[in-house]
């Protein structure tokens, strides 16, 4: 009976949702979802330094990476929003 790598299939999923998420970053048009995609993606990456026995490196990936440059895009996102176009919600209503 040939034994099944867990550890193997888990990096491969984490692969993937670090490659598909960081393909979200570039590809969704709203700011906040692409900063939302770049946490899922940074995490994603301190889930495989985990596995990699490297625990020290994800600390630091969480908190410097995740706990303060996703921090400061939320920030930013939040500051530099625009009105919504007085015409924009005239269209919608009519």
């Amino acid at each position: 009976m040939v034994a099944i790598p867990y550890e193997a299939i888990a990096f491969a999923l984490f692969a993937l949702i670090t490659v598909a998420s960081s393909f979200g970053v570039v590809l969704v048009e709203d700011v906040w979802h692409a900063s939302l995609l770049l946490g899922v993606a940074l995490l994603s990456v301190a889930i495989h330094y985990v596995m990699l026995r490297a625990e020290f490196l994800a600390a630091m990936q969480v908190l410097v990476y995740v706990g303060g440059v996703l921090v400061l895009v939320t920030f930013a996102v939040m500051l530099v929003r625009q009105a919504p176009d007085e015409d924009a919600v005239e269209r919608e209503v009519a």
